[in-house]
């Protein structure tokens, strides 16, 4: 061990002055084989080794939480040059004013409790900008949310009746989350109680066109790099995550300030 440790500290000495890789890979080459270096340090020191590795976590952490914060800001800056566009359907279910200048689409999870904070913020804003916007809900439903996606094939099925049923849906699903893991009982209930036609529902709910529907929501989704719910566009510009209303807010006065509504 002592030849080992001696070789370490030779290389060491020799990397201060020379940071080629042959280097670094022979210092790697000797702790890999003599491990026990590494060990006898730690078992030596080991409330210090403990302290540093965490104090190293801790920043390694504050690093990648800025280098994501960065990558979102130049992001965003770049969007309001080339804004996404996602597709509006002609039969799209539109919440408030389908001609309204800010434009907020919403792509969601009726099951993430998340998304029920982002549809309260979303409500929020509508009522900042009274007549102003137009929401539409889209559809991501998360693989390990056992009823996200049978709930959106009912909001779908519903809209064919008629947009108000759909969002009736929507809204006493996401007053009454956490009851959806009683399943199909309860979207069935819960459907009964828009108004809507349950025959004509039960049909509609197996029309393959309804499944498509839910899942040209979910590509176009990720084609704007939206992995987890909720996610929206506000005016082609992306918001990922349950941001409070103020941030909402601040894209639209840049939104306005650049030009690009007028409101």
């Amino acid at each position: 061990m002592k030849r080992a440790l001696g070789l370490l500290l030779l290389s060491l000495f020799i990397i201060g002055c020379n940071s080629g890789g042959d280097l670094k890979e022979q210092i790697t080459q000797v702790i890999k084989e003599n491990p026990e270096i590494v060990i006898g340090a730690i078992e030596s020191k080991p409330v210090e080794f403990v302290e540093a590795f965490q104090k190293a976590a801790r920043e390694a952490q504050k690093g990648i939480a800025k280098k994501r914060q960065d990558e979102e800001k130049q992001k965003l800056a770049a969007a309001y040059d080339k804004p996404l566009k996602p597709v509006i359907r002609k039969d799209e279910a539109i919440r408030g004013n389908k001609n309204g200048p800010i434009v907020i689409v919403e792509y969601s999870d009726f099951e993430c409790p998340f998304c029920k904070r982002g549809f309260d913020t979303v409500m929020e804003v509508m009522k900042a900008y009274p007549g102003k916007v137009a929401f539409i809900y889209k559809h991501l439903p998360l693989s390990f949310h056992p009823q996200a996606n049978n709930a959106a094939k009912y909001y779908e099925a519903l809209r064919v009746q008629n947009p108000k049923y759909a969002w009736k849906f929507h809204d006493l699903i996401f007053d009454n989350q956490r009851k959806l893991k009683n399943g199909e009982k309860f979207l069935k209930a819960m459907a009964k109680k828009t108004g809507g036609n349950m025959k004509k529902l039960a049909k509609s709910l197996k029309d393959p066109k309804i499944q498509a529907r839910i899942d040209a929501d979910q590509k176009e989704a990720a084609s704007f790099g939206m992995q987890g719910t909720p996610g929206f566009v506000v005016n082609g510009i992306p918001i990922k995550g349950a941001y409070p209303k103020d941030h909402f807010v601040k894209i639209i006065n840049e939104l306005k300030k650049r030009g690009k509504i007028k409101i």
